[in-house]
């Protein structure tokens, strides 16, 4: 029975990795089609959302499973109850990216932002890839250092989405309302993809050293 646990555990972990790497081809392929105004990634980003959703659900009854058969203590209930709020945050990610090839496909064949915005949303896009990538290596490392370097970047982008509002708000701003919503709307999903990964990094976090660091 031992045995059948850990191999269970294992299953969990790799299941999680697994969605972190579509959510990886996800966002990378959203921001790809937001900054070129490419509608063909976009309508991949949308189709692939549906096989995030559906090994979500898988590895959500996975998790339940174990904890019904199992009776998981201590560290074990940890990572179990943890991985159901990490499937949560990174199916929400996924949704995310999701809604940002959307954007692209609602304003197809123009560029969603206008030309003063697009190096900011290109950076920002970048960003957000490279914590994708990130969360993958360390949910299957459980590296602490990536969850400080997951942090540090998530910052980056806080001030790329202060620095869109100021532009929007400002008395220079020449777009229009559809321009001032969709700039706002790609800004605070870019920001949000990022803050999802913050809250996996933390608990993975604690997982491994035992300090939790409180959410902001």
């Amino acid at each position: 029975m031992r045995d059948v646990f850990q191999h269970e555990m294992r299953e969990v972990q790799d299941r999680l990795v697994e969605i972190a790497e579509l959510v990886v081809v996800s966002i990378r392929n959203a921001t790809a089609a937001f900054n070129e105004s490419n509608v063909s990634l976009a309508d991949t980003v949308i189709q692939n959302d549906q096989k995030i959703d559906a090994l979500t659900v898988v590895l959500d009854e996975l998790s339940i499973q174990i904890l019904a058969r199992q009776n998981p203590v201590a560290r074990d209930l940890r990572i179990v109850v943890s991985a159901l709020r990490i499937s949560a945050s990174l199916e929400r990610m996924g949704d995310i990216a999701e809604h940002i090839a959307q954007l692209a496909r609602y304003r197809f064949p123009d560029k969603v932002v206008p030309k003063s915005l697009r190096e900011t949303f290109a950076e920002m896009g970048r960003l957000d890839v490279v914590i994708a990538e990130k969360l993958v290596d360390l949910l299957r490392t459980q590296d602490p250092r990536l969850a400080d370097e997951i942090r540090d970047q998530d910052d980056d982008i806080d001030e790329l989405h202060v620095s869109v509002f100021d532009k929007v708000l400002g008395e220079t701003w020449k777009g229009g309302a559809v321009d001032t919503v969709d700039a706002t709307l790609a800004s605070r999903y870019h920001e949000r993809f990022a803050d999802h990964a913050v809250s996996i990094a933390k608990k993975v976090q604690y997982l491994v050293t035992g300090d939790w660091v409180p959410e902001d």
